[in-house]
């Protein structure tokens, strides 16, 4: 078995209702629950270490599926998938992307299911007392267009400075709202007072706002791949650690929170491994596929 991180912590026994049981689809989150986070910049390193890499294989070889779930766009999940190898058993993978408003297989990218919903009166009230805050919205398969620079590194490449008016004139799948200049508490108070009525929204780690139709969430989004594959939640694992993870561990049979998750988060899920730092994805991968960390990295 690939070696954790040293002095990882011992985690609870597996409760009883749960002995026996394997999953048939572990879904997983990317930034900060499969890749570290560059401490205070709200970015994560671009690369896997070699006991995720293990494990997440090791779910490939006892025939059960990982599904990658983010809120990153398609075209910057693809990059995770090809670190993972994850498409090297043959099998188109099913990834849920724009946190539940974009399903797509893998290789090569087939958007097969896409949510959208009128973002412009949503948009325009977080506008009216967020002026300076940042927006975008992705261009499916290619970047995002965007009302002005994002900080370096957030959004990826292919930028394109649009105005904001015409970014949401029609149906888009996601919107984007960023206010550098502004704290998470800021958001999530923004958010409740708003009601964003159409719409439903996550907060990120930064004063970030996600926006997407009522309804999707990245539950959603495993909901349509788990009835593709004739499963249901009963048969997935989830880990994650962000507040567009809720519905996903609430959701799945088994949700779980990294060490590193906000305490909502925490009270959410199921139970609470390791944190990134500390491969806490391979730890509780590890508990319901005994293969985990055997073969180390490919590639």
């Amino acid at each position: 078995m690939a070696e954790l991180a040293p002095g990882v912590p011992e985690l609870p026994e597996v409760p009883a209702d749960l002995a026996g049981w394997m999953p048939k689809i572990v879904a997983l989150d990317i930034d900060g629950t499969l890749l570290r986070w560059i401490h205070g910049q709200g970015l994560s390193h671009e690369e896997v270490t070699e006991a995720v890499h293990a494990a997440v294989q090791s779910v490939l070889d006892a025939g059960a599926h990982v599904v990658l779930a983010s809120g990153r766009a398609p075209h910057n999940m693809t990059v995770v998938a090809d670190m993972l190898d994850l498409h090297g058993h043959g099998e188109k993978l099913w990834v849920v992307a724009a946190n539940g408003a974009v399903v797509f297989r893998y290789p090569p990218m087939d958007v097969v299911h896409e949510v959208t919903f009128d973002a412009a009166p949503a948009v325009r009230a977080v506008l009216a007392e967020h002026p300076e805050a940042l927006v975008a919205v992705e261009e499916r398969g290619v970047g995002y267009r965007v009302s002005a620079p994002f900080p370096d590194g957030e959004l990826g490449e292919n930028l394109t400075i649009a105005d904001v008016e015409e970014m949401v004139s029609e149906p888009v799948s996601r919107v984007i709202i960023r206010d550098p200049e502004a704290t998470v508490e800021e958001f999530v108070d923004l958010a409740e007072r708003l009601g964003l009525q159409g719409t439903d929204y996550a907060i990120g780690w930064t004063a970030w706002l996600d926006l997407a139709p009522v309804g999707v969430s990245k539950a959603s989004g495993l909901q349509y791949v788990a009835d593709e594959l004739g499963l249901s939640a009963a048969d997935v694992l989830a880990i994650g650690d962000g507040r567009n993870d809720l519905e996903m561990l609430t959701w799945a049979r088994r949700g779980v929170a990294m060490g590193q998750a906000v305490d909502e988060v925490k009270r959410t899920a199921d139970a609470v491994t390791a944190t990134v730092d500390d491969d806490g994805a391979a730890l509780e991968i590890g508990r319901w596929f005994p293969g985990a960390g055997s073969g180390g990295m490919s590639g």
